[in-house]
């Protein structure tokens, strides 16, 4: 069972990100900031959620939230900052989006870069652990599944619906039948196995 929140005399908005190991295409955050009284049995970690179920629980987040914001951190960025900070980035501007202003922020993980003079919390697996976190990993995931989606239509050789970007064998058979495409994380190893083989066009 997730809790609810950390503090109940706050405003809390829970953060989390979605892409951070992947090779090509944006990294996406999101911060949630639910009512105190929420309750959803089916909310989790996004990762432990059929496509399905995320989808469904996006509808309820944003209709029932607070307040709820996306941040996006492109790949072009990604490789001039690396993705650590990529991802405190997209933190930030998903709070930046906020209607409504937060008095603490959770945030899934060990490691945040401080947001104004708002107080945070790290979370280690903390979408499984809060509910606000977990609201902010679906829509995160789902957000930038359909980016992923939408530019596996324009690149359709590295399967890209299927693997979101992520790493897997047909990613990188892409790449290496292909070359690479303008989303994909040119400071990433793209190549995992064989990192000697070119990556020009």
């Amino acid at each position: 069972m997730l809790l609810p929140y950390l503090d109940i005399e706050k405003i809390e908005a829970g953060c989390d990100e979605a892409g951070r190991g992947c090779l090509a295409g944006p990294v996406y955050a999101a911060a949630v900031i639910l009512p105190h009284d929420f309750k959803n049995d089916e909310l989790n970690d996004s990762k432990q959620l059929s496509e399905h179920k995320r989808y469904m629980l996006r509808e309820v987040i944003e209709k029932e939230a607070l307040a709820w914001g996306v941040g996006v951190v492109t790949n072009e960025e990604i490789d001039k900052i690396n993705i650590l900070n990529a991802s405190f980035l997209a933190m930030h501007r998903a709070i930046d989006q906020l209607k409504v202003r937060p008095e603490a922020l959770l945030i899934d993980g060990n490691r945040f870069k401080k947001y104004h003079e708002i107080p945070h919390t790290t979370v280690v697996k903390g979408d499984g652990k809060y509910l606000s976190i977990a609201a902010a990993s679906v829509l995160a995931k789902t957000y930038r599944d359909d980016f992923m989606n939408k530019i596996d239509e324009e690149y359709p050789g590295y399967y890209w619906k299927g693997n979101k970007g992520y790493p897997t064998k047909k990613h990188r058979d892409g790449i290496r039948r292909l070359g690479v495409t303008p989303y994909h994380r040119m400071t990433f190893n793209l190549l995992g196995e064989d990192p000697q083989l070119s990556l020009e066009f």
